[in-house]
């Protein structure tokens, strides 16, 4: 594999191989990383980010995908957004990113003034697994890449990830021999292990099966509450149970409507007849 391919693959899959933006622990006296406890975050890093992206502009092979768009996420709490396809969601994602460029006057300001380069998780739709490593090392997918050596710690914080996501005793297992919710659930427990103050996530369970997809909605509600994340999805119902703010993003060049705000706690029944009655707003917003 060639650094071309791995600088490909860090990209796409939402890991840094870049050590100055690594969310890796600082070195100990003797020079070696310290490793983290789970959950804790690097100096300078905070899990509760606000971001606000104001007058955004980006025009893509002679079309202007969206002008003076604006749309706030706040601080630890799940953002969805929905839209027709090619309204320029996954562009918004790739802003956010780092992985497009906009146009002035562009801003994206956080609410502790830092940049975001290098403090964001990208989650996919596809697992993005590397075949030949195990489903532990593909989680410290990260490290590996940065070429920081993986302490026992380490170790152990993804082996407590996997188990969060319910693959305690896979950790040896190759990719080829899990289920596609199986795959799904080693990528979520990546990002997880990435340990950034922002997850950007792009419709990662539609290629799931409908039972599948409703269980990995609710360990990734479980697992993702309290961080901030922005999460593209066409399905509305998906939206409605795991986001604590819904938005709707129409029209050419785009603009971000109002923001909806589910009741309760996520994961929501998705029988409940609050949602259902929410989902029929959410078809007349994107019909409008």
């Amino acid at each position: 594999m060639t650094q071309t391919d791995l600088d490909q693959t860090d990209r796409v899959a939402g890991v840094s191989s870049n050590p100055s933006s690594a969310s890796a622990s600082p070195p100990s006296a003797n020079g070696q990383p310290q490793a983290r406890p789970a959950g804790q975050t690097p100096a300078g890093q905070t899990m509760s980010l606000a971001v606000r992206v104001t007058s955004a502009r980006l025009t893509y092979g002679g079309t202007c995908l969206f002008s003076d768009l604006s749309l706030t996420l706040e601080a630890g709490l799940t953002t969805c957004l929905l839209g027709p396809s090619g309204v320029g969601k996954t562009t918004l994602l790739r802003v956010l990113a780092g992985l497009a460029e906009p146009e002035a006057p562009t801003r994206v300001e956080t609410s502790d003034g830092l940049p975001l380069a290098g403090r964001v998780a990208y989650m996919a739709q596809q697992d993005l697994l590397l075949p030949w490593l195990s489903v532990l090392d593909n989680v410290l997918l990260g490290d590996r890449l940065r070429r920081t050596r993986i302490t026992p710690e380490q170790a152990a914080r993804a082996a407590a990830l996997l188990e969060r996501v319910g693959l305690a005793g896979r950790e040896a297992d190759r990719p080829a021999t899990l289920s596609g919710g199986q795959r799904q659930r080693v990528a979520l427990a990546r990002t997880l292990m990435e340990d950034k103050p922002l997850v950007l996530m792009d419709e990662p369970f539609s290629a799931l099966d409908a039972l599948t997809r409703l269980r990995l909605q609710d360990t990734a509600a479980e697992t993702l509450a309290g961080r901030t994340v922005l999460m593209v999805t066409h399905d509305p119902l998906e939206a409605l149970r795991i986001g604590d703010r819904l938005h709707v993003m129409t029209g050419r060049p785009a603009s971000v409507g109002p923001a909806l705000t589910p009741p309760g706690r996520a994961p929501r029944r998705a029988d409940d007849a609050s949602l259902l009655a929410l989902q029929a707003e959410l078809l007349r917003r994107l019909d409008a």
